[in-house]
């Protein structure tokens, strides 16, 4: 049984599983929007931003904004085994970590970014995400074009 740990507002744990994410009532009611019911409970939520890299969300549930922190079993794993320091490593490319199409580019060939810089929009699963720079670098060439659709893996960016 797969398990997640979500931390709520950076106080709040719990423990979500594949289980018991299969056991709720999720209808879709827009973009971005769904209707929970767990168990007697009825919630509503939006999923307003989601860092992939960070794996950090913002939600709005029942018009409450939060920010969501979400470990998968890797990162229990690794955390577990004492690994998880940051390690610094060069990064030659950006790739693509899911598929979808590219909404909008914020860089170009021969700017300097910092680590968090927004490169691009990627929309994946009725979803905006803002992929963002890992590291410094320079801006080598932007491999693909705005509307462009992308399979995960393809290289967006390659930086110097």
């Amino acid at each position: 049984m797969t398990s997640y740990n979500v931390t709520v507002d950076g106080e709040n744990k719990i423990e979500i599983s594949n289980e018991s994410l299969a056991q709720m009532d999720w209808i879709e009611t827009g973009k971005n929007t769904w209707h929970i019911l767990e168990g007697n409970k009825s919630y509503v939520v939006e999923f307003l931003h989601m860092d992939t890299q960070k794996k950090l969300a913002t939600l709005k549930v029942n018009g409450v904004k939060h920010h969501v922190c979400i470990e998968d079993p890797y990162d229990q794993l690794v955390k577990k085994m004492g690994l998880s320091a940051t390690v610094a490593h060069k990064v030659d490319e950006i790739k693509a970590p899911m598929p979808g199409l590219v909404l909008d580019i914020m860089v170009e060939a021969g700017q300097t970014i910092k680590e968090g810089d927004p490169l691009l929009i990627l929309e994946a699963m009725k979803m905006e995400n803002v992929l963002k720079s890992p590291g410094e670098g320079v801006v080598e060439a932007i491999k693909v074009e705005k509307g462009a659709a992308v399979d995960k893996g393809a290289v967006l960016i390659k930086l110097q």
